[in-house]
C-alpha cells in the first residue's frame, strides 16, 4: 500500500488496511478459488462481529463455513489470503461473544479493526440496498458484493458514504467545544455537521459551524479523514479560526463554549484519573480526539 501524508494520527479504523484488489471482484473463478483458505469475518444485522471467548474474531475460514462465496462480500487481501465478510443469518456458527466495532478499536488488533470497519460500513450498505430506490424492484449484488442491480429496471447501485466535516475552532488560543443532550455527562467534542448537495467542504465547515454555535469561521485547512461506520459517514477533519463571537445555541446543541489550553489539558489528564470536575473529551479512537489533541500540542508549543 502506498503512504500517505496526514497531520493527525491515533485515531482508529485507517492504518494496516486490506489490499483491496479490485481487477479480482468480476473474477468469479479467482474468488472461489481464494474462498477456502479465505478469512471471513460474521457480522449479526446489528453490525457487531462474531467473537470467541476472548473477545477476539472467530477464525472462521471459507473452508470451514462451507461452499463457495456466495453473497459473501470480498474484502481483499492480506498477503495471499482473501478477506470476506457475510451475514451471520442462515449460517450455523455458535459464538459466544459479539463484539461492535469500538470495542474491536480497543481490543483487536489494528488490522482486524480496521477490516471490520470496512466490513460494517459494507454490510450496512447492502442492507439498505435490498431494494431499488428508483422502481421498489429486488436487488441482488454483484462484483463480489460491490454491485447492486435491479432485478426490474436494471438500475445499478453503488457503495455509498455520508461526508460529513469535523473541525477544530480556534480563536485567540481557546477552541471551541460543544456537547449533545444525550452524550455521556461533561463529554465535549468539536462541531461537526454533514455536507449538503453542491457544497464543497469549506463551505460545510462554515455553515455548520455557525448553525450550530452562531460563530464565524474566518479559514479552515483540512488535516485528514477517519471512515466512521455508525453507521454510514467518512469523517474529514479540518481545524478553523474564528471571529471572536459568543457560542449561542439554538437546539442541535445542548452547550457550546470556548476552552483554554489549561482546560483541555486538565481534560486530557482525566483520561487517566478523572477528578470528578470539568469536561471529557472523546474517546481516543475517533478523529475528534486527534484534532482536539493535534490542536493542545501546537497551543503547549
Amino acid at each position: 500500500m502506498s503512504k500517505f501524508s496526514s497531520q493527525l494520527s491515533g485515531f482508529a479504523f485507517v492504518s494496516e488496511p486490506l489490499e483491496r484488489a479490485d481487477t479480482l471482484r468480476d473474477d468469479a473463478d479467482a474468488l472461489l478459488r481464494l474462498w477456502p483458505d479465505a478469512r471471513v469475518l460474521v457480522l449479526d444485522q446489528d453490525g457487531t462481529a462474531l467473537a470467541g471467548n476472548d473477545g477476539q474474531p472467530l477464525p472462521l475460514t471459507g473452508a470451514e463455513l462451507g461452499g463457495g462465496p456466495g453473497t459473501a462480500i470480498f474484502l481483499g487481501l492480506r498477503g495471499e489470503q482473501a478477506w470476506f465478510s457475510m451475514e451471520a443469518a442462515g449460517l450455523s456458527v455458535t459464538a459466544p461473544q459479539r463484539v461492535d466495532l469500538r470495542q474491536s478499536a480497543a481490543t483487536w488488533s489494528i488490522a482486524d479493526s480496521t477490516a471490520f470497519c470496512y466490513a460494517r460500513g459494507m454490510s450496512y450498505w447492502q442492507s439498505r440496498t435490498r431494494f431499488c430506490g428508483v422502481c421498489g424492484g429486488a436487488v441482488t449484488f454483484s462484483r463480489g458484493g460491490f454491485v447492486g442491480r435491479c432485478g426490474q429496471c436494471a438500475t445499478e447501485h453503488y457503495p455509498r458514504v455520508d461526508p460529513a466535516v469535523i473541525v477544530a475552532v480556534e480563536n485567540q488560543g481557546r477552541l471551541l467545544l460543544g456537547r449533545q443532550a444525550n452524550w455521556a455527562p461533561r463529554r465535549y467534542s468539536v462541531l461537526a455537521g454533514f455536507v449538503e448537495p453542491g457544497e464543497s467542504l469549506e463551505q460545510t465547515v462554515v455553515r455548520e459551524v455557525f448553525e450550530e454555535s452562531r460563530v464565524r469561521v474566518r479559514e479552515c485547512r483540512y488535516l485528514g479523514t477517519q471512515p466512521w461506520p455508525f453507521p454510514g459517514a467518512l469523517m474529514l477533519g479540518f481545524a478553523a479560526t474564528a471571529e471572536d463571537d459568543v457560542p449561542t445555541v439554538n437546539g442541535e446543541l445542548e452547550d457550546a463554549r470556548w476552552f483554554t489550553a489549561q482546560d483541555v489539558g486538565a481534560a486530557l489528564a482525566r483520561d487517566v484519573e478523572d477528578d470528578g470536575e470539568g469536561i471529557r473529551l472523546s474517546p481516543p479512537i475517533s478523529i475528534s480526539r486527534s484534532l482536539i489533541e493535534h490542536w493542545y500540542r501546537q497551543q503547549v508549543a
